[in-house]
């Protein structure tokens, strides 16, 4: 296993312990992203990462169960289908053109989708009431990766407007903040 899968596989960790205690009625409660409830942050997930990694070098894009009919069953299919791809070298090491330039599967997943994963842990939890605590590793990690990219992700249509915070609040509320959500 790479450091990569290791680190897909503890992110998606935390989101799936989040996912299955959802409580059956929370999934339509509103997340923080705008017009969203809670199962759409599955949705986008589960629709979102593989057209970014699949479609583009030619993996045929997989089939979920309906995120609508069961979200943590779209999210554990997604999960596995994932894993498994990073666990064939083929596929891992294919590569592919991105906006940043050409990457293979398993890098394109842990520039993106992995960092993806962990701040849509943060809004299904917000949005269904449970632990809103991130792996703090993986907040320091992307919260200092993005900095050099502040203004390009303000322009992606990705992320909203930073939030302000006090100087002194922790590293996990400072990147929810600078990703635009009201922590």
């Amino acid at each position: 296993m790479t450091e990569i899968s290791k680190r897909f596989q503890r992110v998606t960790a935390a989101f799936t312990e989040r996912a299955r205690a959802v409580p059956a009625d929370s999934w339509e409660h509103p997340a923080p992203c705008e017009g969203w409830v809670a199962r759409d942050v599955v949705k986008h997930l589960v629709d979102w990462i593989p057209g970014l990694l699949c479609g583009g070098p030619g993996i045929p894009i997989p089939t979920f169960p309906s995120v609508d009919e069961d979200p943590v069953g779209a999210w554990e299919a997604f999960v596995a289908v994932i894993m498994a791809s990073l666990h064939d070298p083929d596929i891992a090491t294919l590569e592919f053109d991105t906006p940043p330039g050409l990457t293979s599967f398993e890098r394109a997943l842990d520039q993106f989708g992995t960092p993806d994963v962990l701040l849509h842990t943060w809004d299904l939890a917000r949005a269904t009431g449970l632990d809103e605590t991130l792996l703090a590793d993986e907040v320091h990690q992307l919260y200092v990766g993005m900095q050099p990219y502040d203004e390009l992700l303000r322009t992606s249509g990705h992320y909203g407007p930073k939030v302000a915070v006090s100087d002194d609040a922790d590293e996990q509320t400072k990147l929810l903040a600078f990703s635009g959500r009201r922590p």
